[in-house]
């Protein structure tokens, strides 16, 4: 549905920044598509989003012509494990158990290090601004590490620490890894783009007394819990035969289930775990390419979206992916939520993008910061090329983002009104040498594997 209605708000007698694509696609309201109209930013915040016609009046500072373009919100990963892109393709066709304990698992044991954590950050953000993410959801080793490399790229990003109740690397124990979490937590809290959540990895890794301690501390200090949850069949049935309870119940139990949850994965989902989803506001994060590379089930997102429960996108690590790109994750979304429910207008493009937007964005409890482009809210923006012969003819611009486009077709991304990629460039700074030190890493890593085998 094209509309062009004017949303006038008053403006800046000279703003910072005026954007002129062929269409805007705010998210909220939903289905919205403005064409030929202006989005206005000034001092990182989104001012107007007017007509062309009223455009030619605005003094900005620097005014951005994108014909045949369609500006979007950034776009929210919102769960991942940014440092693991150093191991991409190091473990390829197993299933999840086998990938964890016998490659993942000791990998991790042999090579995670600050310098690990850094560097393969480092290439994770790298790939996720040249795709169109603005913010990212991020669960491993050395969140602190991982929330200077964000700093200084300036993207957007919740870092959950990791809590298990063995030995990790960082942290010997569960009360160590809370101590320095919430020290990071003190550090990074005047800072805009960055926050941070509780992050015990998983029901069959985290001990009762600790998820307690977690729930306690996540309602006294109102933060978020993020957790893998019912990912496999498998899981939920040993916790069945070990406790008589599901995961998910055992968690409610626990007094952690609430609109701070975020529960992710959730491919095995009954009509009790629906109820329980629903009535406590938990929020449900959606990794389709990497649970179907591990065969770990679907989640039943259709069902999630028309019982009212908020579900979010992410890509997963790279490990398990084997990539950060959200359009090809939310294509993914689409394609399987149509196949596996046997309805064609299932996760329809326009949902889509909202699960990889604004559901990201109320996952994460930044929904008045960012998510859709709307007065006032922060310019975390992405502008996708829509102009080659691959996609044409555009009859509906959100159909082309989402059965059409890839990571390449983004050409320019804002994260609070700063540019990030520009002309399908990265702008981020001491970018010279990363290939280079992720190839040492590779190699080090490759000669270890194969020392193993």
């Amino acid at each position: 549905m094209i509309q062009n209605e004017l949303l006038i708000t008053p403006l800046p007698e000279r703003i910072d920044l005026l954007i002129l694509p062929s269409w805007i696609v705010p998210v909220v309201p939903t289905g919205t598509v403005l064409e030929e109209h202006a989005l206005a930013v000034h001092e990182g915040r989104i001012v107007g989003i007017i007509t062309r016609t009223q455009a030619n009046s605005i003094h900005a500072t620097e005014r951005r012509e994108l014909p045949g373009h369609v500006l979007i919100p950034g776009l929210i990963n919102a769960h991942g494990h940014a440092a693991m892109s150093l191991f991409r393709g190091l473990a390829d066709d197993l299933p999840l158990m086998s990938w964890l304990q016998e490659h993942i698992w000791p990998a991790e044991a042999r090579w995670v290090n600050e310098d690990f954590v850094r560097l393969g950050t480092r290439l994770a953000i790298a790939e996720m601004l040249r795709g169109g993410t603005t913010c990212f959801a991020d669960m491993y080793f050395y969140p602190d590490v991982a929330a200077e490399v964000a700093i200084e790229a300036g993207i957007r990003a919740q870092l959950a620490f990791p809590v298990i109740d063995n030995p990790i690397p960082g942290a010997w124990d569960s009360t160590e890894a809370i101590t320095k979490g919430l020290r990071l937590r003190d550090e990074v809290k005047h800072n805009a783009l960055i926050s941070v959540a509780f992050g015990p990895h998983s029901p069959y890794t985290v001990g009762d007394t600790t998820l307690s301690n977690v729930r306690m501390l996540a309602d006294e200090l109102d933060m978020p819990v993020h957790m893998h949850v019912h990912e496999t069949a498998g899981e939920v049935s040993d916790a069945l035969a070990q406790s008589g309870q599901r995961p998910l119940q055992r968690l409610h139990s626990l007094g952690l289930l609430s609109p701070r949850l975020q529960a992710v994965h959730m491919t095995q989902i009954n009509d009790e775990d629906l109820r329980l989803l629903g009535d406590h506001g938990v929020s449900v994060i959606h990794c389709p390419e990497s649970n179907m590379k591990l065969a770990s089930g679907i989640c039943p997102v259709q069902r999630l979206i028309e019982s009212g429960i908020n579900v979010a996108l992410g890509t997963d690590g790279a490990a398990s992916n084997n990539d950060l790109d959200m359009f090809g994750e939310m294509r993914t979304a689409s394609l399987l939520a149509k196949s596996s429910t046997g309805s064609s207008t299932a996760l329809s493009a326009h949902q889509a993008l909202h699960v990889a937007t604004m559901g990201g964005a109320l996952a994460l409890g930044i929904s008045e910061e960012t998510g859709s482009l709307e007065v006032g809210k922060s310019a975390d923006i992405a502008a996708i090329d829509l102009s080659g012969l691959v996609h044409q003819p555009v009859y509906h611009p959100v159909s082309q983002l989402l059965y059409t486009c890839n990571a390449s077709q983004v050409s320019h991304v804002w994260v609070a009104g700063r540019e990030k990629v520009s002309v399908g460039r990265l702008t981020l700074p001491d970018q010279d040498g990363l290939l280079e030190a992720v190839t040492h890493w590779s190699q080090q890593i490759q000669q270890g594997d194969e020392e193993n085998a």
